[in-house]
């Protein structure tokens, strides 16, 4: 197997894309300049379409650093993985560095070393942290997790050393500010809650409400007025579907499995709003146009 075939997400993320990835894929674009995604989380459209040049970003600083640590030093990343313990002293400690001074003394490796195992280790895989910005998920339990996933670790760094690649960490419409004509900007932004008890904010600890969802919006929509491909997922909701009511929206159907209950966990409905027409238009389980 190549680098390249090997090239998927490392990590497991709260609202990632693996599950949609036969649907989204039937709505792309067949031709692109660069690539921009302004709300990276674990990468999967990314590594799907492996551009030759992308602009992809993250609020999520911790994130970002352990992608640049993937990218920049890979040999020291592996061999830190390597010392971490399945352990739920070991884990606890590691987790609640992050409130302690000597968090600052970790090397940006180090510190992506630490998520990856925190990643791999913790409850349901979930990336969550408190309004103080504190990772705050409990340990797993899991018998035999894959810390250390060489092969796939590597594969993410040829890619990214080998494509040109910029890796940001600034709000959403900065990180699209150089896009123009001919360009292909994916919004994967958090989702707007299907209902209260449904709000999830713990991407980063300035959450996403209402207002940014109609920023987020009007950057749409000077994207489309520069001439720009624009995709954009969010919950199928009636509030985001009249914020882009001018536009194409599809709705599919995505299964969601990371929820602390398991009886909410399955499929939902969400939608894919575009600003141009596509000619793969297949029939499959995963689409209802409407």
């Amino acid at each position: 197997m190549t680098h390249q075939q090997f090239v998927q997400p490392f990590l497991k993320w709260a609202g990632g894309k693996r599950q949609l990835l036969s649907a989204i894929a039937r709505y792309l674009p067949d031709k692109f300049n660069t690539y921009y995604e302004p709300f990276l989380g674990a990468g999967a459209v990314l590594f799907y379409l492996r551009p030759k040049r992308a602009v992809v970003n993250d609020i999520n600083a911790e994130l970002m650093n352990t992608y640049m640590a993937v990218r920049d030093d890979i040999e020291n990343l592996l061999a830190d993985l390597k010392k971490h313990k399945n352990e739920k002293e070991y884990y606890y400690r590691l987790r609640d560095l992050d409130r302690t001074a000597d968090f600052r003394r970790l090397t940006p490796t180090q510190r992506a070393s630490r998520i990856i195992y925190l990643n791999r280790t913790c409850y349901n895989g979930l990336f969550r942290v408190n309004r103080q910005g504190y990772f705050n998920v409990p340990f797993g339990r899991y018998k035999n997790p894959q810390i250390v996933n060489e092969p796939l670790l590597r594969a993410v760094h040829h890619y990214l050393n080998t494509a040109d690649v910029q890796l940001l960490n600034t709000d959403f419409e900065q990180a699209v500010a150089s896009a123009r004509a001919g360009d292909f900007v994916y919004f994967d932004p958090p989702y707007d809650p299907v209902s209260e008890t449904a709000r999830f904010t713990g991407y980063s600890h300035d959450g996403f409400d209402k207002k940014e969802q109609e920023r987020l919006r009007d950057v749409f929509v000077e994207l489309d007025r520069r001439g720009c491909l624009v995709l954009l997922s969010n919950s199928a909701t009636d509030f985001v579907k009249h914020l882009y009511r001018d536009y194409r929206i599809v709705t599919v159907t995505a299964n969601r499995n990371i929820n602390s209950v398991a009886s909410k966990r399955g499929k939902i409905d969400e939608v894919l709003v575009m600003n141009y027409e596509t000619n793969s238009l297949k029939e499959c389980n995963y689409i209802n146009e409407k």
